[in-house]
């Protein structure tokens, strides 16, 4: 503060016309905010002196001084010109007219002599630079190549400060709404940058795309292929960052201290419960300030409950993302990475990760990559180095679209190497998980002579093996079982099973799911027609019988009644005609069925009497015949007649509806195929085979294919077990003791034995007492002593 340049001198505040008191530049600042129009002359006295200190260091760096000697050898010039920066930067809001060319001076100051000037002296300039891009002064896309290259210098605290900025700037950018326009600004400078030859800078510009893709804040598709693009970067050294990146995107770790200070506070806080009491509380106890407190505590807690799911579900959630899915060319981009790879001479680590990524890209998109096989085919050997990694690629490069004769040498590869006798029994175990999984992706590789050989290690004492084998057994009694013995074959759901052949595909004819719609509509017409049937057939005996009993009370009757009971013989004319000759076809029938059981000599009044049991029986299985019975029942009833009509009128009118469906019925398709994936899902046991897409999307992870047996714990190890869970237990104490040592005061029943209680209360207490000992008495002598119970 005493320093002859930080504090205004006497004859400059006198020139001004102010007083000759010594004024510093934070407290100056304050003034100058609060009366920006009386502080003018202070502000262009200290302009100068910021400009003649500028032209004092670029004479220096045009001289080629370094940075230890001359005028930027001296701590006190540099920190002085450092605070004259940053007061002209927090001012700069009240005087933009007169300050107009301070944010370049500062710009162009960085830019030539940011590599000779001190750290100090570079962090402060950058800081003020920094506050005018936040005040939005200066715009990011004007600095963003600058704030590169200051990262670039190898100055620790400047690189970490720039990229900081960087990336907070855009993020609160992108925050409301995403300018496009601007977003494609910054995203060709820094594209620029990453394609340029200077490793340094496009290091970090890589960097910075990829924390900017991870945090979904440039989550296109130009950011991702930008990405994927620096792996053909000249410099190995960005072509292993960009491909760890790709490889590891779900495991990368946080580089903002804000986010991962965040992550740890959430995962270290207890997780919030809310019962109805607390509810109760805050809405009809207490007062309305405490109320208040309450409820807002409910609502934090609501939003914590809401946080912990909302992260839950992210991370149980079993979607796969990977910047490869943005790929235009994926083709080309596998192509030109596996070219690289044959020709490169890079070590043994970065082949093995040019190899991942270029399998992963193969199993994402489907690619035919066919050289990629016999490529991988040479390094197929048990002792090879980090084999679980290669055969978790060579399992990611299969799928569907790649043409069995192509993958048929890795596939023998494999079986001849790893799966014999002499092998040990780790890589037996490895190499069967490995044809599973192959198999799953591409089941005609596989023939019943090497299945069936395979199929004997379920016999071998070894569990992994015997585990492995049976993995191979259940995976084909869903893909093809016939390929199985007979006894290995189980049950399966479909027994003629079988994979599609290369290149076969379903091509859907009609909308999916409307069989199961036209399936569930028969279904609901023939529970609707055998009701109908059924009531039919009972009101028609119903009708003949209370014709008959009518026609027998009337026969004696006069003309007129005999009349009426004509007429209403007569409008039910086809009910009795029908039922006549029902009665005649099942004469005929019962006749016929008599002289077939011949053999079996029955009394006639035996017949006699079990003849309306069977015309009956006979009858309601006529009524749920063929499609001939009924149209015998058509031609000689009217009413059948009209039924088999109005069916037929309902056919055609499905018919010409057919291709058009509502909402309602798109609604019902899929609540049926929920039902009927349920319905699957519980009869189905054992493998569950995944389609395509699942497979392709899915990540094969190395440690899947290796032998994981557990094995049996010793005495001491699970005695360790025991302890290392009673390590917060405190040591046992009775519940005596523990009374004993309490030191919060007595509780409410020690309280109460100890209360001094008024003479009336007492002798109510004792009265109360006293009932309640004779009414416990008076129960227990109600029970039963030997007399008899119902006196």
């Amino acid at each position: 503060m005493n320093n002859p340049m930080f504090v205004l001198s006497p004859e400059a505040l006198s020139a001004s016309g102010r007083s000759s008191e010594k004024l510093s530049l934070p407290l100056l600042q304050s003034k100058m905010k609060c009366d920006p129009e009386g502080y003018e002359t202070e502000l262009i006295l200290i302009y100068r002196q910021f400009n003649s200190a500028l032209d004092l260091f670029r004479q220096q760096a045009a001289l080629n001084f370094g940075s230890t000697t001359g005028v930027g050898g001296d701590p006190t010039v540099a920190k002085d010109l450092g605070d004259r920066a940053m007061f002209l930067a927090h001012v700069m809001p009240f005087f933009r007219k007169q300050l107009a060319e301070f944010p370049s001076q500062l710009a162009e100051f960085l830019k030539s002599s940011a590599p000779t000037i001190r750290s100090g002296l570079r962090c402060h300039v950058a800081e003020a630079l920094i506050l005018l891009v936040n005040r939005k002064i200066v715009d990011i896309q004007d600095t963003l190549a600058l704030f590169m290259e200051l990262q670039a210098l190898g100055d620790r605290t400047l690189k970490k400060l720039a990229f900081s900025h960087v990336v907070q700037s855009i993020k609160r950018m992108n925050e409301k709404h995403k300018d496009e326009r601007k977003n494609r600004a910054l995203q060709n400078i820094m594209f620029s940058i990453l394609q340029g030859e200077d490793e340094t800078r496009a290091k970090r510009a890589l960097t910075t795309l990829c924390v900017l893709h991870r945090r979904k804040m440039w989550f296109d598709d130009r950011t991702a292929n930008a990405i994927c693009t620096a792996c053909f970067h000249s410099s190995s050294r960005i072509m292993i960052a960009a491909l760890s990146f790709l490889l590891n995107y779900e495991n990368v770790e946080d580089d903002d201290s804000g986010a991962s200070s965040d992550d740890e506070l959430t995962a270290q806080a207890p997780q919030v419960s809310v019962n109805k009491e607390d509810i109760y509380k805050a809405q009809h106890k207490g007062t309305s300030a405490s109320k208040k407190k309450k409820k807002a505590k409910l609502q934090r807690a609501f939003r914590s409950m809401k946080k912990h799911q909302r992260q839950s579900s992210e991370n149980n959630s079993s979607s796969y993302y990977s910047p490869l899915y943005h790929l235009i060319d994926a083709q080309g981009f596998a192509e030109k990475l596996f070219s690289r790879l044959q020709t490169c001479n890079e070590r043994f680590e970065v082949k093995m990760m040019m190899l991942k990524v270029i399998s992963r890209t193969i199993g994402l998109h489907r690619l035919i990559l066919l050289n990629f096989y016999p490529f991988l085919q040479k390094y197929v050997q048990p002792h090879q180095r980090d084999i679980t990694n290669l055969l978790a690629a060579a399992v990611q490069a299969c799928h569907d679209m790649v043409p069995p004769d192509a993958v048929e040498p890795l596939f023998k590869q494999i079986v001849n190497q790893f799966v014999h006798d002499r092998s040990r029994s780790e890589a037996i175990a490895v190499g069967l998980n490995v044809i599973r999984e192959i198999c799953l992706r591409i089941p005609l590789l596989m023939n019943e002579d090497l299945l069936q050989d395979l199929v004997l290690y379920k016999k071998s004492h070894e569990k992994a093996i015997s585990a492995a084998a049976r993995s191979l057994i259940s995976l084909f009694r869903e893909v093809c079982p016939s390929l199985l013995v007979k006894k290995d074959r189980g049950r399966p759901i479909d027994p003629t099973a079988r994979p599609k052949a290369y290149g076969e595909i379903n091509v859907a004819s009609n909308v999916p799911g409307v069989e199961l719609l036209e399936h569930d509509d028969e279904d609901y017409n023939s529970d609707d027609g055998d009701a109908s049937d059924e009531s039919a057939f009972s009101g028609s005996d119903d009708d003949h019988d209370n014709k008959e009993i009518a026609v027998d009370s009337n026969e004696d009757d006069d003309d007129e009644d005999d009349d009426d009971d004509i007429n209403s013989i007569d409008d039910d004319g086809g009910i009795s005609d029908d039922e006549e000759e029902e009665d005649e076809m099942e004469g005929e029938e019962d006749e016929g069925l008599e002289e077939t059981d011949g053999s079996d000599k029955i009394d006639d009044n035996e017949a006699g009497d079990r003849k309306p049991a069977v015309k009956e029986s006979k009858a309601r299985k006529r009524k749920f015949s063929d499609f001939d019975g009924q149209l015998i029942a058509a031609d000689t009833s009217l009413r059948a007649l009209k039924k088999l009509a109005e069916a037929k009128l309902g056919q055609a009118s499905s018919d010409l509806t057919d291709g058009i469906l509502s909402n309602e019925d798109f609604r019902k398709i899929k609540e049926l195929k929920a039902k009927n994936d349920a319905k699957v899902a519980l009869t189905q046991q054992g493998f569950k085979i995944p389609s395509s897409d699942q497979l392709s999307a899915k990540r094969v992870d190395p440690a899947m294919l290796e032998a994981h047996v557990r094995h049996k714990l010793s005495k001491e190890e699970r005695l360790a077990l025991v302890r290392a869970g009673r390590e917060d237990r405190g040591k046992y104490m009775a519940r005596a003791a523990i009374k004993q040592k309490k030191t919060g005061g007595l509780s409410n029943r020690q309280k109460e034995h100890k209360k001094a209680m008024p003479l009336a209360a007492k002798r109510a207490k004792v009265v109360k007492s006293r009932q309640e000992k004779k009414i416990k008495q008076q129960r227990s002598g109600k029970q039963f002593r030997g007399k008899k119970a119902w006196k």
